[in-house]
């Protein structure tokens, strides 16, 4: 340590000890110092020493980090303290109010739904589509003809002519299970064995159960989660051609070529009633929440809403042919499709047709229109989906209260489109295509494959 000097003498240094001078005749006595007082050198370690003591006595000295808070800073620390508070407050309010938002749209939309007034705008979002995601199954090699979709979108059951259901998972786009639907059932008609064909599929809306039309009299009902038989209903006279289950339900409807709607119970897998009207084959049916079921019946031309509380159905009329699909939009209003090419949308209060549109897939080259085989739409909301073999599948936007029907896209597909059917969110189209119709081998459209085909829709707000 290097030594430094101090002008003054510290008042804590030590004195020194007084020493009697010698005579000046001493001659051993020395020189008197030139030096001053002042000017005297100490020992650095004294001057630390001298230092440190002189600190601790002054009573003013305080260290940075004991420094007393001022009352200025005191208001000040409080104030920002206060302000972080209240941004806490703001903050967890603003989440508050998006749950409670979410919340209350959610009942408004229940409640809406629950008394069919619920109404969604989606057609007019759509600006384009992607359809490179496809399903083949090498025991599906024939044209795939029926489709079923989890009310949560994310797994989906497909049926073709061959004996064999599929279940996929739409997340991973893998196949997860299948199931033989009896290959070797006998036909009542010549007693031998036939190939199983899946016509009808459908599935409840707590995916607790599947029912399938495998292509004879018979229903079949499966466990979807662990894919085993559960029961055979019995009790059609001809071949089962259309199934539905009620929302939130599990009610079954089945309409048969026997003319007759029978209404099914699964809890107690038992049969309820039959509902008789129609004079042709039923060819569609369909459901919602309420009480009722829709069908379509073939070359009778005609609609029926049964009442199935009231013991009525109410009559509609139209088609130039066979009418062979229909689907509920909303409790108001529906959507029919036929062999004469056209697309009519309906009101449940009106006997005929809001709207027919004409020969929506063109014309064969016989002249014919190109017959509807395949027809799905978005419940409560604005977007249907048409198929048939003319090499589209296209999109519909109804508007002014089911009274308007506009083509909005057209998504080329070849070969039969035999199924559609929509997301819960209607942002993706799923397409059962064959190289065949659905119900037969009247021709064969060779340039297609024998697939399904999932159709991501785009909108303006993706």
């Amino acid at each position: 340590m290097s030594s430094f000097f101090l002008k003054n003498k510290p008042k804590t240094s030590k004195k020194r000890k007084q020493v009697t001078p010698k005579s000046s005749k001493d001659p051993k006595q020395p020189k008197k110092s030139t030096h001053s007082k002042d000017d005297e050198e100490i020992d650095s370690d004294d001057a630390f020493d001298s230092a440190e003591g002189e600190g601790h006595a002054n009573k003013n000295y305080v260290s940075d980090e004991e420094i007393p808070e001022t009352a200025q800073d005191k208001r000040l620390r409080l104030a920002k303290k206060y302000l972080e508070e209240i941004e806490k407050e703001e903050q967890s309010r603003a989440e508050d109010k998006e749950v409670y938002d979410h919340v209350s749209h959610r009942l408004q939309e229940d409640y809406l739904e629950s008394v069919g007034k619920l109404r969604r705008q989606i057609a007019a979002s759509i600006v384009g589509y992607s359809k490179d995601k496809i399903l083949k199954h090498k025991k599906q090699y024939l044209p795939v003809t029926a489709l079923a979709l989890s009310s949560d979108g994310k797994f989906l059951f497909t049926g073709a002519k061959t004996q064999y259901v599929i279940k996929w998972d739409l997340a991973t786009l893998r196949p997860i299970g299948t199931f033989d639907v009896n290959p070797h059932t006998e036909d009542p008609d010549n007693g031998k064995s036939r190939r199983s064909h899946v016509i009808a599929i459908c599935l409840s809306t707590d995916s607790k159960f599947l029912a399938l039309a495998e292509g004879g009299n018979n229903i079949q009902i499966w466990c979807p989660k662990e894919l085993k038989h559960l029961k055979t209903f019995k009790g059609h006279r001809d071949v089962v051609t259309a199934l539905v289950f009620r929302k939130d339900t599990h009610d079954l409807y089945s309409g048969s070529k026997d003319r007759s709607v029978k209404i099914w119970s699964v809890d107690e897998m038992a049969y309820i009633e039959s509902l008789f009207g129609h004079q042709a084959h039923v060819t569609g049916i369909d459901a919602l929440s309420r009480e009722r079921a829709i069908t379509s019946g073939g070359i009778d031309c005609s609609l029926r809403i049964w009442k199935i509380t009231e013991e009525s159905q109410l009559i509609y009329n139209g088609h130039r042919g066979s009418i062979e699909g229909v689907k509920f939009i909303n409790d108001e209003n529906f959507v029919s499709c036929g062999n004469d090419g056209s697309l009519c949308l309906w009101s449940a209060l009106k006997k005929k047709a809001l709207v027919t549109q004409p020969t929506v897939h063109g014309l064969q080259t016989n002249g014919d229109a190109n017959w509807i085989s395949a027809m799905a739409v978005v419940v409560n909301a604005d977007l249907i989906a048409s198929g048939s073999c003319d090499g589209f599948i296209r999109l519909w936007q109804m508007s002014d209260n089911g009274r308007k029907l506009t083509q909005i896209h057209q998504i080329p597909v070849p070969g039969f489109i035999n199924s559609l059917t929509f997301t819960p969110d209607g942002l993706t189209l799923i397409a059962a295509v064959g190289q065949e119709h659905r119900l037969g081998r009247w021709w064969r459209i060779k340039e297609s494959k024998n697939q399904i085909l999932i159709i991501d829709l785009k909108t303006n707000t993706s």
